[in-house]
């Protein structure tokens, strides 16, 4: 496989119905839209693409899948997850049967990586992993939305078989460092775990595109998420776009370097070609300790908790 670049693309926003791109970000998008954004992605080496069977039920796996079908395999790096929420309790393995889903829609016998998208129930679930990774139906193993004592416990309990937790995918951006302060970043560091970070742009409140007299879209989750936040948001997005002058870059750019800086790797959703490209440019930047301080400092002062309602507090 090629390698992989320190950027995954999102695809949540891809696709519609329940938890989809329509509910959740206002977004309509379907292949003429995404293709594009694809080939741009590609083309750029950027092939690293997370998805999971709950965005959308299935409809974002079907929609990513129309174009990876269309590359040689082991040019595509695939992510994927199982959650436990919308699990087959009546199947004997409700992991593995997800997982089949998956697999049908990609057009696959494996995935790169796939992950415990919620704990829900740590010693129930991480078990299952373990087999279909001897079967040889998923490459690396990751945990999702797990705090501090569940990665260790989902470690203990891979390690007993030989297999590791490879990666951790949590919530973290400017205004959400939970799982730094809890000393998720720290273990993963030291036991050469990848962390990837979602929602580094808060679902675009960070992206410089919105503000109080620009809201994000109404009636969709994000924008009643985000919206009243606002006023309280603006002075860091001033305080990014500050430190964007300097390198000539976007407010959107700024918290893509500020995350690649903290040692994660950022998950950046993608419904548009230029925004590829910006992820292009943000990948050449290296703030400056100090530009660093600057930003997290304006983010620590608004006060805000975006933590997602599915998520338990980390600390």
């Amino acid at each position: 496989m090629v390698n992989k670049p320190s950027i995954v693309l999102g695809t949540w926003s891809w696709g519609t119905g329940m938890a989809g791109g329509d509910q959740v970000f206002g977004n309509y998008l379907g292949e003429k839209e995404l293709r594009p954004v694809f080939e741009e992605a590609m083309k750029n080496g950027l092939n690293l693409w997370d998805s999971a069977v709950v965005y959308g039920m299935g409809s974002s796996e079907t929609l990513l899948s129309t174009f990876t079908r269309e590359y040689p395999r082991d040019e595509v790096f695939i992510s994927t997850k199982f959650t436990p929420q919308i699990a087959d309790n009546q199947s004997g393995d409700p992991v593995a049967k997800m997982l089949e889903g998956s697999l049908e829609r990609f057009g696959t016998d494996y995935v790169d990586i796939y992950w415990i998208h919620n704990p829900a129930d740590v010693e129930r679930w991480t078990p299952f992993l373990a087999l279909l990774v001897k079967e040889g139906k998923i490459r690396r193993v990751g945990v999702s939305n797990h705090n501090l004592s569940q990665l260790k416990r989902a470690e203990e309990i891979l390690s007993a078989e030989g297999i590791h937790v490879s990666a951790v995918q949590n919530h973290y951006s400017l205004l959400y460092r939970s799982s730094e302060k809890a000393g998720i970043l720290d273990y993963c560091r030291e036991r050469g775990i990848d962390f990837w970070a979602y929602m580094v742009l808060e679902q675009g409140a960070l992206s410089g595109k919105y503000d109080t007299t620009h809201p994000l879209p109404q009636g969709s989750q994000r924008g009643e998420t985000y919206n009243p936040m606002l006023p309280q948001i603006e002075e860091l997005v001033h305080a990014m776009r500050s430190v964007g002058d300097k390198y000539g870059v976007s407010p959107a750019q700024v918290a893509i370097a500020w995350a690649i800086a903290k040692g994660t790797t950022p998950i950046i959703g993608v419904t548009k070609v230029e925004q590829v490209r910006d992820i292009v440019q943000a990948l050449q930047v290296t703030l400056s300790p100090e530009n660093m301080k600057t930003i997290e400092y304006a983010a620590e002062n608004t006060g805000v908790d975006t933590r997602g309602s599915w998520e338990m507090p980390m600390i």
